[in-house]
């Protein structure tokens, strides 16, 4: 470690708790305490597993927080080789899912889990969802300084992307492909893409690409999701889950059902954990959660107006985006304004790679802010 990055790492540790950005983590701490809270009521009633999933989400939770902090701790620099450490594992995670014997997906229509010695089930493309923030973040920043030219720049991202998609969508999981699709169009966005060619492109996936998509990937149920979401009443079968979720969010009432006769919700413990929200703790809590995801996000964002390097701005605002992306979907299909998909909400969710992939991307995000703080003297 050189001189500068020395006297940064002392720097961080005399300033200590004044650097930290507690508009960042007051949110992400109560989203967690909700999460945990609300869990072990659904959990308790009536799950096999209970308390054995109760505890290995506490675990997930302090390792994520232990990993969190760990990243804080880095020169802002590391990031760089972070971000290639974490692509090139989660790619080659990716290609032993196919081979490795083990499969989920008679139980979630997808082959998207590793089954890993102490760790357990766990979901590669997740990782990867982090690593191609990281690494594409430097191509960026290397074609806005015009070190690399935009043709090699893109068909060096387009490298990048290519494998890891292609595994996903083979899998096949369309909602991580989403996310990671958006998350790109976050980080172009903050490159300096403009609008037009946003429009551009949304037309030709409106012409090209959902037709093809709608024909030749999406299975049946997945286009009964989206069927039953347009024309309602179509297939009550493909709407139970949604029925189902909204009856729960309604009877939480102000602050909660306590009549003691709760709505069965199927995967109420994660893809659908906004309406135990409602359940649990009624429209304080579910306000409580919407409004500390929201200034979650909006922080993000300020950050990254603020913070001097190119490659952190395009990093957080793709991280951003694959935050904003997973609260908008889940609690948009939990109250039937989005097609239901398997997307867990961040920090609340049951599910232990989720949990721990949100506290390294929090890690992330809490590092390029705290390097903003040193770099500006503490200013907010």
């Amino acid at each position: 470690m050189d001189n500068r990055s020395a006297g940064f790492v002392k720097l961080r540790n005399t300033a200590g708790m004044r650097m930290v950005d507690y508009y960042l983590v007051v949110p992400v701490l109560v989203m967690t305490i909700i999460g945990l809270y609300v869990l072990q009521k659904v959990l308790s009633n009536g799950y096999a597993a209970y308390p054995g999933n109760y505890y290995r989400q506490i675990v997930a939770t302090l390792v994520g927080v232990f990993i969190a902090i760990c990243i804080c701790i880095l020169d802002t620099h590391f990031l760089k080789m972070v971000g290639r450490l974490i692509y090139a594992a989660s790619l080659m995670l990716l290609l032993l899912v196919p081979i490795d014997g083990y499969s989920l997906k008679s139980t979630w229509g997808a082959d998207s889990w590793l089954n890993l010695p102490v760790i357990g089930n766990f979901q590669p493309s997740e990782l990867a969802k982090i690593g191609l923030v990281l690494v594409v973040a430097d191509i960026l920043e290397s074609m806005a300084e015009k070190k690399v030219s935009m043709l090699k720049g893109f068909g060096m991202i387009a490298g990048v992307y290519a494998p890891p998609m292609l595994l996903i969508l083979l899998q096949p999981d369309f909602g991580t492909a989403m996310v990671i699709m958006f998350t790109f169009v976050c980080m172009l966005f903050a490159w300096g893409v403009k609008y037009r060619y946003f429009l551009l492109a949304i037309s030709s996936a409106v012409v090209i690409v959902i037709p093809a998509v709608w024909t030749f990937y999406l299975e049946d149920y997945q286009k009964n999701r989206i069927l039953s979401l347009v024309f309602q009443g179509s297939d009550p079968r493909s709407e139970y889950n949604l029925k189902q979720s909204q009856a729960a969010i309604m009877s939480g009432g102000l602050t909660g059902n306590h009549t003691g006769i709760l709505t069965s919700v199927p995967v109420k413990e994660s893809d659908f954990i906004f309406a135990a929200i409602s359940e649990h703790m009624g429209f304080i809590g579910t306000t409580t959660v919407i409004i500390m995801a929201f200034f979650f996000i909006c922080r993000c964002l300020y950050v990254a107006n603020k913070v001097p390097s190119r490659s952190s701005a395009y990093i957080l605002s793709g991280l951003a985006g694959y935050f904003a992306f997973h609260y908008i979907e889940n609690m948009g299909m939990a109250v039937g304004l989005l097609p239901i998909t398997g997307i867990p909400l961040p920090f609340i969710s049951l599910g232990g790679t989720a949990q721990l992939i949100n506290f390294i991307a929090f890690g992330i995000i809490l590092n390029i802010s705290m390097s903003r703080s040193v770099n500006t003297g503490g200013n907010t």
